[in-house]
């Protein structure tokens, strides 16, 4: 049996060693293959054996460490999700009101210059250990139960430093309280800190409540797509149209579609004609006209026109469930860059509570009086200035924000590896038939002969191709059918290998192939033959009509180019990318249509099977390579490469072959997805820079490396404050991405 993936969601995590502690518990599981825990969107995703791993195994190694996993069989319904959230969230506020008022009104009567404006009950100590209790046991017993469960567990992470620092001052103010004149008799002022402790879990909890709301803000991309989904269709069943759940869809079922309405699953067209905003899926805002036999795509709003369509997909299988999964995935994933993170908080925070008892030691034996107090001050800034929560959200909630960003252009990219990688792209390879062009060859030049007049020449090559399957015989007989044309019967038709067809049509023979046709037959060229090579310099393919004895006409078919090419081609090798072209046409035509797009590199007269050792060539150079193909026929090179971007084939093929989908079809848009690359790199190495800055500089200064200078000291509310801002920070840069 394969591997099967699965993300389920974590309650209790707050910082980098979370991540770390939790992942090396799931990875110990017997079966389990790759494990990622992602802070910013507190969910595991988790490669595994089934047949060897169970739900019951993945929750109990998440338990084991102290954290709480939900796992269900059936996917959580976003909007019940949310609402939880919104209870935590709400839950959260009222510790956080109540710790800051209570801790107020604790620094109000005991801060020196504060406490002469207070009244005189509010510097009793006694009140101050009643008002710190419930903020210590009540708004802090998250912290207690984290670090207890991590300490049974012999693992520590943030929780376990705020619970150690907050403990150590309401413990120590407690023991001042009861035993004021056992304190003052070893020579030590009998002050309580309870200040300290309170407002430390207040302002902690304060950047948590802040740190979930710009969170929130950042799966923004996730909440639009299901938002989008229609919740009822009107099917025809029996003859009769009922609305129903679109839960109760099936795949055969006929849906009515009206005016206005959104279309509640992926199908076909089997009655009626409509215009169609796709714009959720391709972020194209031109409406696509549809007829009978297109297809349609669920969640896509319905302008003008009404219809009938057949559900071809549904639930989990319609093009937006992929698109959702695909994103979900992507936010969840871990981009390289982030392990230096992952492998710095594996080690922080027992490296923090050793420096902790280092900066107690060397204050209590080297200090200035009172040494208790310096000591345990400084101990306690130490251990809460350094939770490594930023170090934990700078790489995820940038990801989060990237992806998002990219979907809602219709830009899906696979995961964080693929996102990190497109930024250091120099070279990008283009398919060209169905990339570049439109993988439709279409009807561009007719030149008739003699008295003969266009419609003429092409309702005869109609006549003789209807019976062909070749593409070029596909688009003659469609540029016929445009323009009304009766075709004519065939009769004796001969396909000629190599050559072209021939037949009798109304009587006369006709062929209509190429030039070794046209010589065998022994009819005459030579005076069109600089018309045919103009022609065919331009990238066409040049086809030859003609009766037993003469030339009646020339028709040319070429594979039109995509309009949004040029523009495409043109903001990549503004961004300094070089743009290659690969392609199994024969050189002349392969350099016609490169040289209409500003292209120098192509490769031409390649095989499928060939493309991808052109990549490997190329990447040998020492260049970062790019395929851009259309996910099917381009997979091994779109493997191959170092990052494969598929031009819209469908989320199916994309998953599998491709790094980046272009949902839109736009070409433009592999620009886009450099750009974005390279915005949301920018943004993950300022977080870190910001995350280790901010424990680099303020640890020492925590520790007191600035006493001996210049008497600074960081008292604990203030390392609370910076500990807390820095969260914060680290999440609103992310979200600045939104703007670009």
């Amino acid at each position: 049996m394969p591997q099967i993936k699965k993300s389920f969601s974590i309650k209790g995590m707050h910082c980098a060693s979370c991540v770390t502690i939790l992942e090396r518990s799931l990875k110990k599981v017997d079966g389990v293959a790759q494990a990622t825990v992602n802070l910013a969107t507190e969910k595991a995703t988790v490669t595994y054996d089934p047949q060897k791993v169970t739900h019951q195994h993945l929750s109990s190694a998440v338990s084991n460490v102290g954290y709480e996993a939900s796992i269900s069989d059936e996917m959580i319904h976003e909007a019940d999700e949310q609402a939880e959230k919104q209870k935590e969230l709400k839950d959260l506020k009222i510790k956080v009101i109540l710790s800051l008022v209570l801790g107020g009104l604790i620094l109000w009567g005991s801060f020196p210059v504060l406490m002469q404006t207070a009244p005189t009950s509010l510097q009793n100590f006694w009140l101050q250990l009643l008002l710190a209790t419930p903020v210590q046991f009540w708004a802090g017993y998250g912290f207690y139960r984290a670090a207890i469960s991590a300490l049974r567990h012999r693992t520590a992470n943030m929780d376990t430093l705020v619970a150690l620092g907050t403990s150590v001052a309401y413990g120590y103010s407690t023991f001042v309280t009861l035993f004021p004149q056992l304190v003052a008799s070893i020579g030590i002022s009998p002050m309580p800190y309870f200040d300290t402790s309170a407002i430390i879990i207040g302002l902690i909890l304060l950047g948590r409540y802040f740190e979930a709301r710009a969170k929130a803000g950042t799966s923004e991309a996730i909440k639009k797509l299901i938002g989008m989904q229609a919740k009822t269709a009107c099917v025809i069943r029996g003859g009769k149209e009922t609305d129903i759940s679109i839960s109760e869809v099936v795949i055969g079922d006929v849906i009515r579609v009206r005016p206005g309405e959104k279309i509640p699953v992926d199908g076909v067209i089997v009655e009626g004609e409509s215009s169609i905003d796709e714009s959720m899926v391709t972020g194209e805002s031109i409406p696509a006209d549809k007829t009978k036999g297109d297809t349609v795509v669920g969640a896509t709003m319905n302008k003008t026109g009404s219809f009938t369509f057949k559900a071809t997909k549904v639930g989990q299988e319609t093009m937006l469930a992929q698109i959702i999964k695909l994103v979900q995935e992507a936010q969840g994933s871990k981009a390289p860059i982030q392990r230096l993170a992952d492998l710095v908080s594996s080690y922080f925070v027992p490296i923090v509570i050793m420096l902790a008892v280092g900066t107690f030691v060397v204050w209590y034996v080297f200090g200035p009086t009172p040494v208790l107090t310096f000591a345990l001050l400084n101990t306690v800034a130490v251990l809460i200035i350094a939770c490594p929560c930023a170090m934990g959200l700078a790489t995820p909630t940038a990801i989060m924000v990237g992806t998002g960003k990219g979907a809602e252009h219709g830009i899906l990219i696979k995961d964080a590896e693929s996102l990190e990688t497109a930024h250091k792209i120099n070279t990008i390879i283009f398919d060209k038939t169905g990339t570049l062009t439109n993988g439709k060859p279409e009807v561009t030049d007719i030149i008739p002969f003699g008295s003969y007049s266009k419609d003429e020449v092409l309702k005869i090559a109609a006549s003789i191709e209807k019976g062909s399957e070749h593409s070029l015989a596909e688009a003659i007989v469609k540029a016929s059918e445009v323009k009304n044309l009766s075709l004519s019967r065939i009769e004796k038709f001969q396909a000629i290998v190599g050559h072209g067809v021939e037949g009798v049509v109304d009587g006369q023979k006709i062929i209509f192939g190429n030039r070794r046709l046209m010589d065998r037959e022994g009819v005459d060229i030579k005076a069109v033959g600089n018309q045919i090579a103009t022609m065919e310099s331009e990238g066409k393919t040049v086809m030859m009509l003609g009766t037993s004895k003469q030339l009646i006409g020339l028709i040319a078919v070429a594979d039109t180019i995509k309009e949004s090419a040029k523009a495409g081609l043109a903001e990549l090798q503004k961004l300094g990318i070089e743009v290659a072209m690969i392609t199994g046409d024969n050189e002349r035509t392969a350099n016609a249509i490169a040289k209409q797009l500003g292209i120098s590199r192509v490769f031409a007269e390649v095989l499928p099977d060939q493309k991808e050792a052109e990549v490997r060539k190329i990447q040998a150079e020492g260049k970062k390579v790019a395929m851009v193909g259309d996910g099917i026929n381009d997979a091994p090179a779109l493997a191959a490469s170092d990052v494969g971007i598929a031009m819209g084939t469908g989320t199916d093929v994309a998953i599998e072959a491709a790094d980046i989908t272009l949902i839109n079809k736009d070409l433009k848009s592999v620009a886009t997805a450099i750009a974005l690359s390279k915005k949301t790199m920018r943004t993950i190495k300022m977080n870190l820079v910001w995350a280790f800055g901010y424990n680099i500089i303020l640890i020492p200064v925590a520790m007191g490396a600035l006493y001996p200078f210049f008497h600074i000291l960081l008292n604990p509310i203030f390392a609370s404050v910076a500990m807390a801002t820095s969260s914060i920070s680290v999440v609103t840069n992310s979200l600045l991405l939104k703007r670009r």
